[in-house]
């Protein structure tokens, strides 16, 4: 059940990091594409479903809350 919930967490918070990477490259805008990169990459290192939670939201909430 673990590596299943991780699965699909993963692929929720990749096709996030897929939107925020297109919108960036678009606007030319490198807070969002930057944190879709990362949201693309860091599931691959993330073994617990809480640890992998917590850090999708705060990187989900960054473009939100720093405009540069």
């Amino acid at each position: 059940m673990d590596s299943a919930s991780i699965m699909m967490w993963g692929v929720l918070f990749g096709s996030i990091g897929i939107g925020y990477f297109v919108y960036g490259k678009r606007q030319r805008a490198v807070v969002p594409l930057c944190t879709g990169i990362a949201l693309c990459v860091f599931p691959y290192f993330m073994t617990s479903v809480t640890m992998l939670l917590i850090v999708g939201v705060i990187l989900v909430a960054i473009p939100y809350f720093i405009r540069l």
